[in-house]
């Protein structure tokens, strides 16, 4: 509960520098969208790949004015250039570090990166070279982090295409590589006319192997593909998942729990039952039309009706967020406060693709004393 302290230091000192001290947890945050505008940059002059800006403010501005376009496919064609950048060993150990160390930067002691190994292969590196660089990037990262008084613990998720036809062979890397840092698969890209379904025979390898799995679903796309995603394939996470509120219909007042009075679909209802963690992206999903503000967001509402939600950042450079980013707007637009914070924050590591005792590791170690010194218990 929030306690005099909490309120104290948000009136003290402000809600910023609470959220900026507060712990974090990160599900859903994709290494090509999170690459410091000046890496990128340099790297494209290094092998000569052509910009859309001629200086480094300028290229940042390009990224956050696309990602601010309305349109998901504007918003994806922003990652032509960061991905020509991430083609060699060296620079994806590059990305993947500063990453790490963003990431701890921002107060974030638990992530989850996930990218799409299959476009990371035209400078000659193989599907196992680029899991093997990314990983030495993270944890040197990590290392130099924790040298710095920064504690973060970073897995990863392997990302097949949804319209390539390369979802076994990355669901058997992700596997091949379990023991080294990956925790998870996924699924990404544009959901219109590429159901997850075309990808049964990777889902049901991940099952045999007992391997978790999430997918992006719900997030341009409707109620098809959540139910797809859930009961087809089998998603232990949904990957934004914004459109389940299509299925719950707000009747107005409260009920007796202090709730907002809903009626729950057969979809949104099981969703909500069976704890399935949506990985939801407040400041992208505005950029890309799924939102039309962050405190107009579903979010709020299904935090509300207690679903399991997760807050994430997506896109770090496109859509100019971190998790303190994030939180904040939240706080500011939405009327959210540091409990809540906490409880999402909390949800997250319960939904994490680590073992159960690690999990409980971090929220026990991490999340409670560091939410505890904000007063919040």
């Amino acid at each position: 509960m929030n306690t005099p302290e909490a309120a104290a230091a948000f009136s003290v000192t402000g809600p910023a520098a609470a959220i900026a001290r507060a712990p974090k947890a990160l599900l859903h945050d994709h290494l090509d969208g999170g690459l410091r505008a000046a890496t990128v940059f340099e790297l494209a002059h290094e092998i000569g790949h052509e910009l859309p800006a001629d200086d480094v403010a300028g290229l940042e501005l390009w990224f956050h004015q696309s990602a601010h376009s309305g349109s998901l496919v504007r918003y994806l064609e922003t990652f032509s250039h960061t991905v020509a950048v991430m083609q060699t060993r060296e620079h994806l150990a590059r990305v993947a570090r500063e990453c790490a160390l963003d990431l701890a930067a921002d107060g974030v002691v638990y992530a989850e990166v996930r990218y799409a190994p299959e476009q990371h292969l035209t400078a000659g590196l193989t599907l196992d070279d680029v899991v093997s660089a990314v990983q030495e990037g993270l944890a040197d990262g990590t290392a130099e982090a924790a040298a710095g008084g920064r504690s973060i613990r970073v897995g990863t998720l392997l990302t097949a295409m949804r319209h390539a036809a390369r979802s076994v062979e990355i669901a058997e890397l992700a596997v091949r590589h379990r023991d080294g840092g990956v925790v998870g698969f996924d699924i990404a890209g544009a959901e219109a006319g590429y159901p997850p379904s075309r990808h049964l025979d990777a889902f049901e390898y991940l099952h045999r192997e007992n391997f978790h799995v999430t997918i992006h679903a719900g997030e341009a796309f409707g109620l098809p593909s959540i139910w797809e995603a859930v009961q087809v394939c089998g998603t232990d996470r949904l990957g934004h998942g914004v459109r389940i509120v299509d299925d719950i219909e707000v009747l107005g007042g409260i009920d007796d729990h202090g709730r907002p009075r809903v009626r729950l679909g057969r979809t949104a209802a099981w969703v909500r039952d069976q704890r399935i963690p949506l990985e939801l992206c407040p400041t992208s999903n505005v950029n890309t039309g799924a939102a039309a503000s962050v405190k107009e967001h579903p979010i709020t509402l299904l935090k509300d009706l207690r679903f399991r939600v997760t807050v994430n950042t997506d896109n770090r450079l496109m859509s100019d967020t971190t998790m303190t980013g994030e939180m904040a707007a939240l706080v500011h637009e939405a009327g959210w406060t540091l409990a809540d914070l906490r409880w999402v924050t909390i949800n997250a590591l319960k939904s994490a693709f680590i073992p159960f005792d690690q999990r409980l590791d971090i929220i026990e170690e991490l999340v409670k004393p560091g939410y505890a010194a904000l007063g919040v218990y």
